[in-house]
């Protein structure tokens, strides 16, 4: 069961440690977090005395059934025509926004109408605060996760009987998404990726009409979603004999996504844990076609904190959940990827993706 007070108890404590007032809560994956509302539209603001969850007269009750402890207000016009109102009543001297997510005419536009009331609050950039929250997973997240990735395991292993050589990559990649639905899935968190043969060079390449032929790699990438939290699995197939290139590329492929998955401890960074794979991958002669980071940490977002590659300063933790996804893509040939979904527990990690290798 998740605990939203102990989140915003958190918050608090983070807010309160870096002296700042308030924080307006613009992006959605954070609202949702923190109140547990996940209507199209919604803002919080955060105070070390009040939470109020503003929307518009479509979510109101909404709102309030989700997030009954929030002061539900309903908002009317744009962010100048009601927020400086609301400051003032609160008595806020200066307002910290999500700066990544506001666009810069809506900061510009916000400010003007703060400067125009008459406490006029400071409007302050801030950046990253709840997603720190959200990197480490409580119980009840991984949980999700691991039910997400249970489904992706069973979706794999219902692929397998019945793919087969002459099927156009979008036919796979259908087969996918209908069996992900059918099972229960929320709508996929992004596209899935079939890539066949030259194709599969391209790391984020979308599903063509093209034939998928015997012998060469099938690159197969999915996810899928459940109660907002999402898995992330990459497979690579060969329908028919491989050729040399294939085996020697997927075993190096393999080999560096096994030494990370054994090798990688709590405490280390994500830039630490990518040269754990990437050793592996440089040593066999494909340094230069490993053009990705290892992974990234997944949730309630596909992609969020903490980033493993090189630059990446994050150290991983307990309680956190990530990807591993190593790659070698030689153009005009194809390329191989194998990607788990997994989670650091007691300095270890754990596998959550279980789908064939």
């Amino acid at each position: 069961m998740t605990d939203l007070s102990e989140r915003l108890d958190r918050l608090r404590r983070l807010l309160a440690g870096k002296k700042m007032e308030a924080l307006f809560v613009s992006q959605p994956d954070n609202r949702r977090y923190l109140s547990g509302f996940d209507g199209s539209a919604g803002l919080l603001l955060i105070t070390q005395r009040e939470y109020i969850l503003a929307t518009d007269s479509r979510y109101t009750g909404q709102a309030g059934r989700q997030a009954p402890d929030y002061e539900i207000l309903e908002m009317k016009g744009d962010l100048g025509g009601w927020l400086p109102a609301l400051a003032e009543r609160l008595g806020l001297k200066e307002l910290h926004f999500e700066a990544e997510h506001l666009t810069f005419a809506a900061v510009q536009n916000l400010g003007q109408s703060l400067a125009k009331s008459v406490s006029r609050p400071r409007l302050t950039p801030a950046d990253g605060l709840v997603e720190s929250l959200r990197t480490v997973k409580e119980p009840a997240e991984i949980e999700l996760i691991t039910r997400a990735a249970q489904m992706c395991d069973a979706a794999f292993e219902h692929l397998l009987g019945v793919i087969k050589a002459g099927m156009t990559e979008e036919e796979v990649a259908w087969e996918l998404e209908r069996f992900l639905r059918e099972m229960g899935s929320q709508p996929l968190p992004f596209d899935v990726i079939v890539a066949s043969g030259p194709n599969s060079a391209l790391p984020h390449a979308r599903p063509t009409n093209r034939p998928i032929g015997p012998g060469e790699p099938v690159l197969i990438d999915f996810g899928a979603r459940v109660d907002g939290y999402s898995s992330d699995i990459s497979r690579t197939i060969c329908l028919g004999p491989a050729d040399g290139t294939y085996k020697k590329v997927y075993g190096t492929v393999l080999a560096a996504q096994l030494a990370a998955i054994n090798g990688i401890k709590a405490g280390v960074s994500g830039q630490q844990a990518d040269a754990v794979a990437r050793e592996v991958i440089i040593k066999a002669g494909y340094g230069d076609n490993f053009g990705h980071g290892l992974g990234h940490g997944l949730g309630l977002a596909i992609h969020e904190a903490p980033r493993l590659g090189p630059g990446a300063e994050t150290v991983l933790t307990d309680g956190k959940v990530f990807t591993i996804e190593p790659g070698i893509y030689l153009p005009g040939w194809g390329g191989v990827r194998i990607e788990d979904t997994v989670v650091m527990e007691c300095g270890r990690i754990r596998v959550l993706s279980q789908a064939g290798k």
